[in-house]
């Protein structure tokens, strides 16, 4: 008999990459499995999941909006919603193990499964953990975290340290690589800077990065400024005055291997697949985390390098004056950059795909 596995979550990259990559672990283990992705209509995860090749679903789930309250009804209703059509999808479906990412869908999914008596496993991907997995935690069979001392949310017994998974394609290239210059159009006498702000941008690096272009452009490194889709205008704009070999502006970096292999220094969010997968790569990195985000977790993740002295922090309300400035003081101090490169690479997790499929197949019931 064929096992099935249902993933459920999504939103951003950083649930979409792992839950992939799970889903891809799961099947080189057991190519005969089939796997149904369970998410949220409208969120990326419907487009990008049939794209790696595994089915979807979409639940009408969303969050609530914590400014305008009176549309939480609708936000409520969609909730209960969800919560009839998971419990007709894990019917259905009959998967062996429910798995949960994070992200608006795994809530109704992975309560749906326990209701049925399925088995679930929780994929926490942060250092402090979230309302809807500390929920769930309480009926979950196991749950996969990436940082120590998660014993503060979860119960101790169902914890195992897995890491979070990546985008494996990221490691097949050597760092400095000429094919990587070549690419860019970059010089590889010279440093060079990333500025990445996840899957869909981040307003405040673009912004910051725009404050202070006359000292990038004349600091003779070189920037790839990756700003999303909705910045793109804005930041194109206002790098026309100048105009420089060292400055590359894109929306979206088609090869982020190819960029990771020649960044000297990164500028990101603290969002946590991105540190995964900065840990991994050994890249010294500047991380300004987002507050716009469920228990400012960000700030937390981050806080998890910076103590290890693995990473620097600047707080989002800093990074218009400090920002560009410290990053141009710290890409030239060569003892610096190598102390975070060791330090961040002490804090990765391996094969955390590979670790995270072995606890699933160790709950299919016979």
């Amino acid at each position: 008999m064929k096992n099935k596995f249902i993933i459920s979550g999504g939103g951003t990259g950083g649930h979409i990459f792992p839950a992939i990559s799970i889903a891809n672990a799961l099947k080189k283990r057991l190519p005969d499995a089939d796997i149904l992705f369970v998410g949220a209509i409208g969120r990326m995860e419907m487009e990008r999941v049939p794209a790696a090749g595994y089915p979807i679903e979409g639940l009408p789930v969303s969050g609530f909006d914590r400014k305008h309250l009176h549309r939480n009804v609708k936000v409520l209703w969609n909730l209960m919603r969800s919560l009839v059509l998971a419990r007709r999808i894990v019917s259905r479906f009959k998967p062996d193990v429910a798995i949960g990412v994070g992200g608006y869908a795994s809530a109704p999914t992975l309560r749906a499964a326990t209701g049925l008596k399925v088995p679930t496993l929780i994929q926490e991907q942060n250092s402090y953990a979230g309302v809807t997995n500390k929920l769930l935690a309480e009926k979950a069979s196991c749950i996969c975290v990436a940082y120590e001392g998660m014993n503060r949310f979860f119960p101790e017994n169902k914890i195992v340290l897995t890491g979070n998974p990546v985008r494996q394609d990221l490691f097949l290239v050597e760092p400095r690589t000429a094919e990587a210059y070549q690419f860019f159009g970059f010089d590889p006498n010279k440093k060079t800077l990333l500025v990445v702000g996840g899957s869909l941008g981040a307003r405040t690096l673009n912004q910051s990065i725009i404050a202070k272009l006359d000292e990038l452009t004349k600091s003779d490194i070189q920037v790839i400024w990756q700003t999303g889709k909705f910045y793109i205008e804005s930041a194109r704009k206002a790098a026309e005055p100048f105009t420089s070999p060292n400055l590359l502006v894109t929306d979206f970096v088609s090869r982020m291997d190819l960029a990771y292999s020649i960044a000297d220094l990164v500028i990101s969010r603290a969002g946590a697949s991105s540190i995964s997968e900065l840990c991994l790569l050994a890249k010294p990195v500047i991380l300004v985390p987002s507050p716009n985000v469920a228990e400012d977790h960000q700030t937390q993740n981050a806080l998890a390098l910076v103590r290890n002295e693995a990473a620097v922090m600047i707080k989002d309300v800093d990074a218009n004056e400090q920002l560009v400035i410290r990053a141009l003081s710290l890409i030239k101090d060569d003892i610096s950059l190598k102390k975070l490169s060791i330090n961040i690479l002490k804090m990765a997790e391996k094969d955390s795909a590979d670790r995270i499929a072995d606890e699933v197949i160790k709950l299919i019931v016979p």
